[in-house]
């Protein structure tokens, strides 16, 4: 099962200063298109930083608290996958449909866990 890039998603203050602070560590903003499922307001409310092959992504009031995130390719085969391991999901791509999706889920720490698939 392959979850597909890694990303870290942290729940910040201020867009602005956190910004300021990863960019000193060398992180760069990123280009964003905006695919149906995200939220919007990228530069405004969230950002997607790299460097190397780190990805951080800033969200100023969209999560309560930082998120693991996962972009495979197809959330719902690992959904499948998951549920048939006795996995708990918290939510679910919908079945029924296709191209992007996500699904969430908690670790036994209650550390949540996002499979956002962006691309169809």
């Amino acid at each position: 099962m392959n979850l597909g890039e890694f990303s870290i998603s942290l729940a910040v203050k201020d867009l602005k200063a956190s910004r300021e602070f990863y960019e000193k560590l060398g992180f760069e903003a990123v280009r964003q298109e905006q695919p149906d499922c995200s939220p919007h307001a990228y530069g405004e409310r969230w950002l997607i930083l790299r460097s190397g092959g780190a990805t951080i992504g800033l969200f100023q009031g969209l999560f309560d608290k930082n998120v693991l995130t996962f972009n495979p390719t197809d959330v719902r085969a690992i959904q499948r996958v998951l549920k048939q391991r006795g996995v708990k999901l918290v939510s679910e791509a919908d079945e029924k449909t296709e191209g992007p999706s996500a699904a969430t889920l908690l670790d036994p720490d209650g550390n949540p866990i996002l499979l956002d698939q962006h691309n169809p």
